[in-house]
C-alpha cells in the first residue's frame, strides 16, 4: 500500500510539473500576444514607422526568441525607466504579467491560434512628425531646490550619462518623499517626454535628489492637480 501511495504521489507531481512547463500552450498570438504588441510595440514597429514591422504574426514569429530576450532585458519597449517608480500616463513598459505571457508563448513554440475572430483590428498610424522639446521647462541638475510652489506635469531627460541608472525623488519640507523617476541603464534612444498621470504639486522648499552634477533633467510645468483629500 505504501508503494502504491508513493507511486501515486510521483505521478501527481509529474503531472503538475508537466502542466507548469506547458503553461504557455494556451497562449496564442491571436488572443493574448497581439494585444500586447498592438498596445506597446507597433507604434514604432509598423510599415513606415521607425523600425521593422511587428504588426502581423509572420513578422513576429521568426524574431520571437530575439524579442523575448529584448523584453526580458528591458531593452524593448524602449521606455527607459523602472516601472512602478513614478506614475506616468504614457508608460510603455511591460508588466510582469505581460513579460510572463511573452516568455511562455515563445517557450511553447509561438502558437498562432486557430480562431482568427479573437484577433483585434490592427491599429492605424498617421505619418509621424518629429516631436519638439518643450520650451517652458526648468533645468534641474545636482541637488535642486524648488523655492516657490510648483506643479510638474512631466520630465524630459536632457543630459544623462550613457548606461547610467539614476533614481530621482522629491523631498518635501514636511518629510514626505515623492518618487519621480528611476532611469535604468539609460541611453539616448530612451529620450522622450515622461508625462505624469497626475501632476506633482511641490511646495516651496522641496529638494529634488538623485540627479548627478553631470546630468540634467527638464522639469515640465503642468496644471495643478486637485487634492484627493
Amino acid at each position: 500500500m505504501k508503494r502504491i501511495f508513493t507511486i501515486t504521489i510521483l505521478v501527481l507531481v509529474s503531472c503538475v510539473a508537466y502542466q507548469a512547463h506547458n503553461v504557455g500552450n494556451a497562449i496564442t498570438w491571436n488572443r493574448e500576444i497581439s494585444r500586447i504588441f498592438y498596445e506597446h510595440c507597433v507604434s514604432c514597429h509598423h510599415d513606415g514607422g521607425s523600425s521593422f514591422s511587428l504588426m502581423k504574426y509572420p513578422d513576429v514569429q521568426p524574431r520571437a526568441v530575439a524579442i523575448k530576450e529584448a523584453v526580458l532585458s528591458r531593452r524593448m519597449p524602449p521606455w527607459g525607466a523602472v516601472k512602478g517608480y513614478g506614475d506616468f500616463a504614457n508608460d510603455q513598459g511591460l508588466s510582469a504579467e505581460q513579460l510572463g505571457l511573452i516568455t511562455d508563448w515563445v517557450d511553447s513554440d509561438t502558437p498562432r491560434g486557430s480562431n482568427p475572430n479573437v484577433l483585434q483590428k490592427e491599429p492605424k498610424f498617421e505619418k509621424e512628425s518629429k516631436a519638439k522639446d518643450p520650451k517652458n521647462g526648468v533645468t534641474a541638475s545636482g541637488e535642486y531646490t524648488i523655492h516657490q510652489a510648483t506643479t510638474i506635469g512631466g520630465l524630459l531627460p536632457q543630459k544623462i550619462p550613457s548606461r547610467s541608472s539614476i533614481k530621482v525623488f522629491a523631498a518635501l519640507p514636511n518629510g514626505t518623499i515623492e518618487p519621480m523617476i528611476w532611469f535604468y541603464e539609460y541611453t539616448d534612444a530612451f529620450k522622450h517626454l515622461f508625462t505624469f498621470r497626475k501632476p506633482l504639486n511641490l511646495p516651496g522648499g522641496t529638494v529634488i535628489h538623485g540627479i548627478p552634477e553631470n546630468a540634467s533633467i527638464l522639469l515640465i510645468p503642468g496644471s495643478k492637480s486637485k487634492s484627493t483629500k
